[in-house]
């Protein structure tokens, strides 16, 4: 089975800054840029990262990962918890790339397309 990462790393707004201005350098000298390997997100601050990636959310993407639900209340349903709160859940999921939404019979689906997250803090 090929096993599709998600790079997930804490770098500060200056890094940030930094290295988007080095790719639009790149990029107005008419470069070519690397594609590239794997998705990354990252946070300002390991606290960030775990008001992003809380539990219940982490719990969240196993259950999509396993269980493949047909919508987003079949998700609520499976995990127990309320559909609104999951559906905020979600969004945000949506929001930092960890999740896709796929429509099928006026249904909308969470789906991960990776098999495995990757957490790189510089110290």
């Amino acid at each position: 089975m090929k096993v599709k990462k998600v790079k997930i790393g804490i770098k500060t707004l200056e890094e940030v800054l930094r290295d988007t201005g080095e790719v639009m350098k790149k990029i107005a000298r008419g470069e070519k840029l690397k594609p590239v390997k794997e998705p990354e997100v990252y946070f300002t601050s390991f606290e960030a990262f775990r008001k992003a990636l809380t539990p219940k959310r982490l719990e969240l993407l196993r259950l999509i990962k396993s269980k493949h639900p047909s919508s987003i209340n079949e998700l609520a349903r499976i995990a127990k918890r309320d559909v609104k709160n999951i559906t905020d859940d979600v969004k945000y999921l949506v929001q930092i790339g960890l999740v896709e939404k796929k429509e099928t019979n006026r249904k909308i689906a969470p789906v991960i397309l990776y098999d495995k997250l990757m957490l790189e803090i510089a110290v």
